[in-house]
Parts: C-alpha cells; sequence; structure tokens
C-alpha cells in the first residue's frame, strides 16, 4: 500500500514514467500512433484489435495497464505534432529487424479481428513499402 502510495506521489511530481519514455522518444511515439492508426483503418476501434495493441504495448514496449492509459492520452494530446513526413523518416531509420517487427505488429492487429478490410490491407502494403521490406519477410516467423 505504502508503496502505490509512493509511486503515486512520484508520477504526481515527475510525471508517469511511461509517459515520460514515450514523450522522450520520437520513433516510438510514431511507432505507437501508427499501430493505433491501423486499428482504426477500417473504421472502428475493434476490441480485438484493441487487445492485440495492449498486448505489443506490454510485450514490445513495456508499457501495460493505468499507463498505457495515460500514454494514450498523451498520445492524444500531443501525437498531432508529428507529421506522417516525419514518421517516415523516423521508420526508415529503424535497423531491418525493427522495421520488420513494426510491420508485423501492424499485420497482427490488422489480423485480430478476423477480418481484413482493404483499408487495412492498403495501409499495411503502404507501410511495407515504406519501409523497404518484402512482404514475405513480414509473413516468415522465425522458428524457435
Amino acid at each position: 500500500m505504502a508503496r502505490g502510495l509512493l509511486t503515486r506521489l512520484r508520477d504526481l511530481f515527475e510525471g508517469n514514467q511511461s509517459v515520460r519514455k514515450v514523450a522522450d522518444d520520437p520513433s516510438l511515439m510514431a511507432e505507437l500512433l501508427l499501430l493505433f492508426r491501423m486499428i482504426l483503418a477500417d473504421g472502428e476501434a475493434d476490441e480485438k484489435e484493441m487487445a492485440s495493441f495492449r498486448r505489443i504495448c506490454a510485450e514490445a514496449f513495456g508499457i501495460e495497464g493505468d499507463d498505457l492509459s495515460q500514454v494514450m492520452g498523451h498520445l492524444e494530446d500531443y501525437g498531432y505534432e508529428i507529421s506522417a513526413g516525419q514518421s517516415i523518416a523516423v521508420f526508415r531509420e529503424f535497423d531491418r529487424a525493427r522495421r520488420i517487427e513494426l510491420a508485423r505488429h501492424l499485420a497482427d492487429i490488422a489480423k485480430a479481428d478476423e477480418e481484413l478490410s482493404r483499408h487495412e490491407v492498403r495501409l499495411l502494403a503502404r507501410v511495407i513499402e515504406m519501409l523497404d521490406l518484402d512482404p514475405q519477410e513480414v509473413v516468415a516467423r522465425p522458428s524457435a
């Protein structure tokens, strides 16, 4: 209980650690905005797509629970400041493995509701091209 109180007090004075992480990393902000854009590509925020987004945020970025809610609020408030051109420039600087992972995350979100709309397919195809990837790289998963 005391630890939770201390965490809330620190967040009050310093801001949420996950929000600071996103605010201090334009590439992470651009990536999260693109992932959320995929959720909205078919015109609705399906719960299965949101669940996939939450899973990706937790596993890939360590952002979950209330932290994710606060990060989403931050993105809503400040995400408009990142233009498409800036995002493209940021994504092109990613190493190949990270670009592949980004495309795979987008594909996972698009497939989450078990329906691929033409808008989702078009967005994914544009991003794969923008990231200079072969679609086969995105589809092929490493064997464990």
